[in-house]
């Protein structure tokens, strides 16, 4: 059951995310740790962290904003805009994690709300209290969201007149004490737990900080807004504009409401010096409420967004809307969730998780658009554009940010992202929308291609097998398609060019597309192209004098002798051809009854090069043969034996010497050495065992001699001949 499906209640910017932003931020770290924020900073010092802590979210903030008028963003808010950019891997590595961690801080705002309940009825039972409020706002945020965000509604007027009070104190007197007096830098005395042994900005800092965390609360709503690329921005932005005004005048007016001792030692100092205390109770039970409601909402979604794009386990009925496009089956997965995390009663030890993971997607957004913006893509035009500074500021504010709050948790917080990409990794997850990674690939490739085309020298130590394997007919293809692997595998790639008429074409094309999926199922790059022609040759030469303008072209043609009767003529031109254009040929020629027999020996046979037995830069056209030979024994697991035929003695000697040499600067391993004296068409009939042969191609080549080495060896035979641009030595 898709989404689709449903008459879905649709919101606009106030309701949908300015309204839950805001009562996300404005939580119980304004009413009841801002005073002991500036008791220990100072005011000075309570403005710089509010300022450091809004330069983190706003940079962020900024940085979502863009991503989302570039996007069409679905369920799901960060999880959402992150798998848009950079994949399903990647964002369900930061989604799950943050799904969690975002349940636990369901629990601890009703933590919270208890803590404030309590004030007012101490003789209440904790765990009831918790129970009573969790099955409201579970109720509540299983109905609707309508009904949630209304219910936020009365929240943020409860909070609202938490303020005026504030603002009617200072009316009526409560700033005792001068601008000049309290514009001050603090002592960082400490606090009551550690019996004011001390403490440090940085520790302030990190006691503050979540209170900043909230700018998703409206994002996580994006799969349920009207205009998500209109409303996130503008409700997102104008929701933290309004906290930092909030922040700001709550710390200077306390500053001057209350004294130093004051603030360090009583976490009710706002709502004592305000002008009607109850109320202020009922905002912190209202922002803990709210903050509570709007994080069970938001996961329910990311949650159900997952199951959607099939992230998770029974995603299928993860992903299920009921009629009025409520995501029953994943609320009730996150209020069990809730539930059981409310069971463990003390979540102080991994309560930092929640502010890192709120982080670690933080740095991630402004990694898309530090991505996205670096690409140069013309698919990239935000309708919200941001310096470039902007999101480098957020990434570096982030990432300091949870190193600061805790060095050991957040290196655990990045392992746990890490492990959970390594598993999405490994389940081959189809995303259902173009992501930026293509951008990303083709941009390097576009990078590398530049700097190599830069480089004037040879680049023998970057060879690797490049096929062009010219087809007419697949079924060739298919009998050896393990042999063309084999040479390729792992780092090669082939290229695979059907030579055919028009009435042909159509069939071949799907033929060959076919054969390349195969090649990229077995772990070997292919790509393909059909050519519409009548003259083999022609094809196949104007294909090669076209590739030679590419960055990936290829370095070595394949012509299979099964082919032969009708293309004998059209090798020559081939072959010809490939040896002006500096191209490996490789002509195969197989056995009609061994093939590759047990695939454990290769023969490969020198010529006798008397009287120059000397090892030199230019070994003669033994590289692609030899590098050839060391692939199919490094993928069949087989022994090489080099093998040549002197006239005499003195030869044999030079012959071992020589083979002995390239054999140690080849670094061959597994290698065996035959030298015979005699006659080469003797032996070659009593020729030692192997599985495959591999022989010299001559520029003008002998086809009659070819199959003739084939009968007398009774194995597959290799003619293979270098392009020049191969070095076996290098």
């Amino acid at each position: 059951m898709t989404k689709e499906n449903h008459e879905i209640k649709k919101f606009g910017t106030f309701g949908g995310v300015f309204t839950p932003t805001l009562l996300t931020i404005l939580g119980v770290i304004m009413y009841l740790r801002l005073g002991w924020v500036v008791g220990n900073a100072g005011l000075m010092g309570a403005w710089l962290i509010i300022l450091i802590s809004f330069l983190i979210t706003i940079t962020t903030a900024l940085s979502m904003s863009s991503i989302t008028t570039n996007i069409r963003i679905g369920a799901g808010g960060a999880y959402a805009i992150i798998s848009q950019s950079l994949g399903l891997e990647v964002g369900g590595s930061l989604g799950i994690p943050r799904y969690v961690s975002q349940g636990f801080a369901v629990t601890m705002y009703i933590f919270g709300f208890r803590e404030g309940w309590l004030t007012i009825f101490p003789t209440h039972p904790e765990f009831l209290v918790d129970i009573i409020v969790f099955a409201v706002i579970y109720g509540i945020a299983y109905k609707s969201a309508d009904l949630a965000i209304k219910t936020q509604y009365i929240i943020m007027a409860i909070i609202a007149a938490s303020l005026v009070v504030i603002v009617m104190a200072a009316y009526y007197g409560s700033m005792m004490y001068t601008t000049a007096d309290v514009l001050t830098w603090g002592s960082y005395a400490g606090s009551v737990e550690n019996n004011f042994s001390g403490s440090d900005f940085w520790i302030v800092f990190a006691v503050f900080f979540p209170a900043a965390t909230g700018i998703m609360a409206g994002a996580n709503m994006s799969g349920e807004l009207k205009d998500p690329r209109k409303s996130i921005p503008v409700g997102t932005l104008w929701a933290i504009a309004v906290s930092f005004i909030i922040y700001m005048g709550l710390a200077y007016w306390i500053a001057r409401s209350a004294n130093n001792n004051e603030l360090l030692e009583n976490y009710n100092i706002l709502i004592e010096k305000s002008f009607f205390p109850p109320l202020m109770i009922a905002g912190v039970l209202g922002a803990t409420f709210s903050s509570a409601l709007a994080s069970m909402v938001g996961s329910s979604r990311i949650l159900y967004a997952m199951g959607a794009h099939s992230v998770l386990p029974a995603s299928g009925w993860l992903g299920q809307l009921n009629k009025t496009g409520q995501p029953r089956n994943a609320m009730m997965v996150t209020g069990a969730m809730v539930f059981m995390a409310m069971l463990l009663r003390d979540l102080n030890a991994i309560a930092p998780l929640v502010t890192l993971f709120f982080l670690i997607t933080y740095a991630m957004l402004n990694v898309v658009v530090i991505i996205e913006q670096n690409l140069g893509l013309i698919s990239f035009r935000p309708l919200f554009t941001v310096p470039k500074w902007v999101p480098w500021i957020g990434l570096l504010a982030s990432v300091v940010a949870m190193f600061i709050i805790n060095s050991t948790l957040s290196l655990m917080s990045v392992a746990v992202v890490i492990m959970v990409y390594g598993i999405l990794s490994q389940r081959k997850l189809i995303t259902p929308f173009e992501d930026v990674r293509s951008g990303i690939f083709v941009s390097f490739a576009e990078w590398a291609a530049k700097h190599t085309a830069m480089i004037t020298h040879r680049q023998e130590r970057a060879w690797k097998p490049n096929l062009l394997i010219p087809v007419n007919d697949a079924q060739s293809v298919k009998g050896i398609f393990s042999f063309l692997k084999n040479v390729a595998y792992p780092k090669g790639s082939i290229k695979l060019l059907g030579i055919g008429s028009e009435s042909i074409s159509g069939k071949l094309t799907q033929q060959i597309n076919g054969l390349s999926l195969a090649f990229q199922q077995g772990g070997v790059f292919s790509s393909w192209a059909v050519i519409r022609t009548e003259n083999f040759s022609e094809g196949v030469n104007f294909a090669n004098q076209a590739y030679r303008g590419s960055f990936f072209k290829p370095n070595i043609v394949f012509l299979n002798m099964s082919d032969r009767e009708s293309y004998e003529n059209d090798f020559i031109e081939i072959i010809r051809e490939s040896a002006r254009l500096q191209l490996g040929v490789l002509v195969y020629f197989q056995h009609p009854k061994s093939g590759f027999g047990q695939r454990q020996m290769i023969n490969i046979w020198i010529r006798n090069r008397a009287p120059n037995w000397e090892i030199s830069s230019d070994i003669g056209n033994l590289d692609l043969s030899i590098l050839v030979a060391y692939k199919l024994q490094k993928n069949w697991g087989a022994r090489i034996r080099i093998v040549t035929v002197v006239d005499n003695h003195e030869q044999e000697n030079q012959a071992e010497l020589f083979i002995s040499e390239l054999i140690d600067l080849a670094r061959l391993p597994k290698t065996e050495r035959l030298i015979q004296v005699g006659i080469f068409d003797e032996f070659i009939l009593d020729a030692p065992n192997a599985d495959l042969n591999i022989f010299g191609l001559v520029p003008e080549p002998d086809f009659k001699f070819m199959e003739k080495m084939v009968t007398n060896t009774q194995t597959t035979c290799l003619f293979i001949r270098d392009s020049g641009m191969e070095n076996i030595l290098a």
